[in-house]
């Protein structure tokens, strides 16, 4: 009888462990610091936004680093997921949920005397943008283009000529903007609108995650329980 006891306690510890597996406890996520998005502190709409999508069930770990390193610790298995990813830009080693969380408005910044660009005829200029950012997959025509690793010399190039426009999401170009003197030297152009997702690791950990997303995602949409989020940060809702 104890041995058979034995062997039942065994087999529910080892059920117990599988559906553990099925739901981890937490999930690790790795982002860049976007301000008034993913901070380092934890505020941010997307903290707050993921934090409704899988709490209580599962607990939100969070690290800031740059968005090229985040993929590579997604791709190693230090984390779970990172955030801001565009569907497809990498396929090694990751795997993307079916639902987005947000998108992004991608836009172009020129100086004003620059022609005004479009989609059609964006490869025809100099274009420069984030190291690891991969816009020419999603942007027409691409072929000239620069990777930088930081925001801070963006305008300087404009200003030299040494490119004709920064591609970013426009809530990075507004923010740019608000550091310059004089604004007006500068101008902003709508592009295309590309959804967000978390870019999980192709792993049964992350591919148990990414179910969970999507299954919350599932019941959240419909019920408009994330839109008061958005609305909290004054940013438009990407559902409807």
């Amino acid at each position: 009888m104890r041995a058979w006891c034995g062997c039942l306690l065994v087999l529910l510890a080892l059920m117990a462990s599988v559906h553990a597996g099925e739901r981890p406890a937490d999930i690790r996520l790795a982002s860049e610091v976007w301000e008034d998005y993913s901070e380092e502190d934890g505020r941010g709409l997307a903290w707050d936004l993921l934090r409704k999508v899988f709490e209580p069930e599962v607990r939100l770990r969070m690290q800031s680093v740059p968005y090229t390193r985040a993929i590579g610790l997604v791709q190693r298995g230090a984390a779970d997921a990172w955030v801001g990813a565009y569907r497809d830009e990498i396929s090694g080693g990751v795997f993307y949920p079916r639902w987005p969380y947000d998108y992004d408005q991608i836009s172009a910044l020129g100086l004003t005397e620059q022609p005004a660009p479009t989609l059609d005829s964006l490869g025809d200029f100099r274009l420069v943008w984030m190291r690891g950012y991969q816009y020419q997959h999603y942007l027409p025509g691409i072929t000239a283009f620069r990777e930088v690793q930081r925001r801070g010399g963006i305008l300087g190039m404009l200003n030299y000529r040494h490119a004709d426009f920064y591609v970013d999401a426009r809530p990075e170009i507004d923010d740019l903007l608000t550091r310059v003197a004089d604004a007006s030297r500068y101008r902003v152009y709508t592009l295309k609108r590309l959804p967000l997702y978390l870019g999980f690791a192709d792993t049964p950990r992350g591919r148990a995650l990414a179910a969970y997303f999507d299954a919350r995602m599932d019941d959240l949409v419909p019920q408009g329980a994330l839109r008061p989020i958005f609305a909290r940060w004054g940013e438009p809702y990407p559902f409807d």
